[in-house]
């Protein structure tokens, strides 16, 4: 693995991102958690995943310099598609996968802790997604799950202004489950989920099944409409021009075209 690092102890797999400076979620990194999922699912000494960052981010969104190796929007929803595909398997995925979200969880970042089965937060992370900010969109389920979530007037709120919300207020929206200051989060994550990892695996396993019963055919939908709209938005001047911005470190001049 030359970007995930994975250690089990106690029936507790925790999974390491380590890509620094940022922990990007570039293909080769989905790839190889993709990878793991594999390995960690038929192990029987692994009965719950924690997800987490190491250096002083979560992730703090996907590649932007890799957009730039893509060629056509019919490429890049397919990247959408794989995402999607990956993160839907951990929301299905038969053993606990939790989220220990320090720092920042931005862009695909925050999609892979929403794909997650629930968030730990510390207090002071910041969670959003601000693709707009680049003339684009998120791709890889976010606008379906944020307002699953928070509900779709704060989705709007988060998605228009790209700005980030604080792992306190992540907690009140609905978005994490509970916030811890920065230096307890990991204790603290790791003591809940000792306690899920006692429960019997028959039953956690049921009742990921029937948590996920509760998606309708309309989330299904959006995600699908999510990608295709993902690759047109990437290829229109305002998405092409975003992502020059952000290479040239310099504010985007959006034309609405």
């Amino acid at each position: 693995m030359n970007f995930l690092q994975v250690k089990v102890d106690d029936l507790i797999a925790t999974i390491s991102i380590n890509r620094p400076p940022a922990n990007a979620l570039s293909s080769a990194v989905l790839k190889e958690l993709s990878s793991v999922l594999d390995d960690l699912e038929t192990n029987e000494l692994v009965r719950v995943i924690v997800i987490h960052g190491e250096g002083r981010f979560f992730s703090a969104g996907a590649d932007i310099k890799e957009f730039t190796t893509i060629t056509s929007g019919e490429l890049f929803s397919e990247l959408a598609r794989q995402g999607q595909n990956l993160f839907e398997r951990i929301e299905r995925f038969s053993k606990p996968i939790i989220a220990s979200i320090h720092g920042a969880a931005l862009g695909g970042g925050l999609e892979l802790a929403m794909g997650c089965h629930f968030r730990l937060v510390s207090e002071n992370a910041k969670l959003g997604l601000p693709e707009l900010q680049l003339g684009l969109i998120p791709g890889f389920a976010g606008t379906a799950r944020l307002p699953r979530y928070v509900g779709v007037a704060r989705a709007a709120q988060m998605l228009w202004t790209s700005d980030p919300i604080t792992g306190v207020e992540a907690v009140q929206y609905g978005l994490a489950n509970l916030a811890f200051p920065e230096e307890l989060l990991l204790e603290e994550t790791y003591r809940i989920a000792k306690k899920i990892a006692q429960k019997s695996p028959v039953s956690i396993k049921a009742t990921i099944e029937l948590l996920n019963s509760t998606k309708t055919e309309q989330y299904e939908a959006t995600v699908k409409r999510e990608a295709v709209l993902f690759g047109e938005v990437f290829t229109s001047e305002d998405g092409q021009e975003g992502i020059s911005a952000f290479i040239e470190k310099r504010q985007p001049s959006f034309k609405g075209k």
